[in-house]
Formats: C-alpha cells, structure tokens, sequence
C-alpha cells in the first residue's frame, strides 16, 4: 500500500434526472516506477495505480487502464448521466495489491 495514498473526489450534491454532471477524481499517489533509487542505492519498489473506475448505481460509467508513463497523483475528469438518485463508488487499483475506494451520493434535484 502507498503511503499516504489519498482518494478526493468532487461530485454535485444534486442533479435534474437525466442530466450529465461534470465528476471529477484525484488521488495523491507517488506513481513510482520502479526504475527509481533510493538514498542508499536500493531500488524504489514499482508502486503504479493501474486501473481507476467510477460506477453509479452499479452502472460503470468509467473504466480507465492506467500506463506507468502517467505522472504522479493522478486526475481524471468526465461526464456521467444521472437518472436516478444514488451513489458513484471510485476505485483505483494499485499494483501492489491495494485497493483504494472513495463513493459520494447524488440526490435528484
């Protein structure tokens, strides 16, 4: 598990059903490499978010492959329609085996 890894999200409190909202996702993460080394010479353990998704309501609205290129905490910005009130539930997987989960709800306006 990355130290200090810290999922934010921001999400509108309500929407008109059937209207695309605007969400967005961070997470503070190193991205390191692997390639990387240490103060003593020791390699940095890889430690890469490799996949991020956002579902609503048990509907995937995002499903993103992650390549090691992409630099550290990273951010994604997207649109999803909301129908009905509920909840996005965000997760990123990161390559050693940690699972990050962060959800926020959505009311009807």
């Amino acid at each position: 598990m990355a130290d200090n890894a810290k999922p934010r999200v921001k999400v509108p409190k309500s929407a008109a059903a059937g209207e695309v909202v605007t969400v967005k996702a961070l997470i503070s993460h190193a991205m390191e490499s692997g390639q990387r080394k240490d103060s003593s010479g020791n390699p940095i353990p890889r430690s890469i978010i490799h996949r991020f998704t956002c579902d609503l309501n048990g509907q995937n609205v995002i499903d993103v492959a992650i390549n090691p290129s992409v630099s550290t905490n990273p951010y994604f910005e997207f649109d999803a329609r909301v129908d009905a009130a509920g909840e996005f539930v965000f997760t990123w997987y990161d390559d050693d085996g940690s699972v990050y989960t962060e959800t926020k709800p959505i009311a009807l306006a």
